[in-house]
């Protein structure tokens, strides 16, 4: 690799490994988004997120974020239930994230903070009021438009 190659942000970004998760935006009767805030002793602890996480291999975007919606909230959905709204892509310093944003209408069960400090419902308006991480940044503003 020349040492331009290895100065260009381009080349380096590309080198990182890549890391899909899944995100999604339940939303409530009154059109509020459930945001969920990160516990003490994991990366950006203390800022609120759209609820998910990683894709096991093997496993479909769906099917990821139906397990960890169980896993973390407490809460069942189907497939069919889950609709495609947006994405994210966002370099961080170790790995690039890609992060499908997935929108819930109809779930079962209360959703409880099993993996989480708290539980917010929000209107989209107000989710720039939250300390979130950057990658969910981006997916706010479609979430406003939907809602």
């Amino acid at each position: 690799m020349t040492d331009s190659a290895m100065t260009d942000p381009a080349i380096t970004d590309s080198a990182k490994k890549l890391v899909l998760v899944v995100a999604c935006a339940l939303v409530d009767a009154d059109r509020r988004v459930l945001i969920a805030q990160r516990p003490e002793g994991k990366a950006m602890a203390g800022l609120w997120e759209f609820p998910g996480g990683k894709v096991e291999p093997g496993e479909t975007p769906e099917e990821a974020l139906i397990r960890e919606l169980r896993e973390e909230l407490g809460v069942d959905t189907k497939t069919a239930c889950l609709a495609p709204l947006s994405f994210a892509s966002h370099s961080y310093e170790n790995f690039h994230l890609l992060m499908p944003l997935y929108v819930c209408r109809r779930w079962q069960g209360l959703p409880q903070p099993r993996e989480h400090v708290a539980l917010k419902w929000v209107r989209p308006q107000r989710l720039r009021e939250f300390s979130m991480p950057e990658a969910d940044l981006p997916l706010i503003a479609p979430l406003c438009d939907l809602l």
